[in-house]
């Protein structure tokens, strides 16, 4: 889906664009991805897993811009890209429609602001929007400042997955399974 830019306004009064991806990002996006894997353990990939190519990141924005309940949401200071968050399908069938799941990562210099809390904001009232009835995500156990943050939002937890990922040193951490009632 497309969601055409806004203005929005931090907690130190910085105004902050949101809008959709766009092609004309892809770089961006990879790059962002290769740095916040490398700022925060509690990401899904290791930065040297992370081997996108332009072409590769342009098809997946291309296939969330045309995905009618899908949303690639990107932050701009000055211009410049400082995060995301996603918005998707946890499936189309009948039994699946109703969820939708949610990422978000900024880049760990403009973390704390507010900023997030905004952009979560943004998704679930565009969630809600599109007819979904429940947003649901998955946040590792030692990231205490996003369970916070999704708490203060209305999620809640509903399971732990053990061991739901592990590192490169063998160790491991537990992720919760956090949901949110949207109707």
């Amino acid at each position: 889906m497309i969601f055409e830019s806004v203005k929005v306004k931090d907690r130190t009064g910085v105004e902050i664009e949101f809008r959709s991806a766009q092609e004309r990002d892809a770089d961006d996006l990879i790059k962002w991805l290769k740095t916040v894997n490398t700022e925060t353990p509690y990401l899904t990939s290791e930065p040297e897993e992370v081997d996108l190519t332009h072409e590769q990141e342009c098809e997946f924005i291309r296939g969330t811009v045309e995905a009618p309940k899908d949303l690639l949401l990107l932050a701009f200071e000055d211009g410049k890209h400082i995060g995301n968050c996603r918005l998707s399908s946890v499936g189309s069938t009948v039994r699946y429609r109703h969820r939708c799941t949610i990422g978000i990562a900024l880049y760990q210099e403009f973390c704390g602001r507010g900023i997030g809390t905004l952009m979560i904001e943004t998704v679930l009232s565009v969630a809600k929007d599109t007819g979904y009835e429940q947003a649901e995500l998955e946040v590792a156990v030692p990231n205490e400042k996003a369970i916070a943050l999704y708490k203060s939002l209305g999620f809640e937890i509903c399971g732990t997955i053990p061991h739901g990922v592990k590192y490169k040193d063998d160790s491991y951490a537990d992720y919760y399974t956090m949901i949110k009632k949207l109707v």
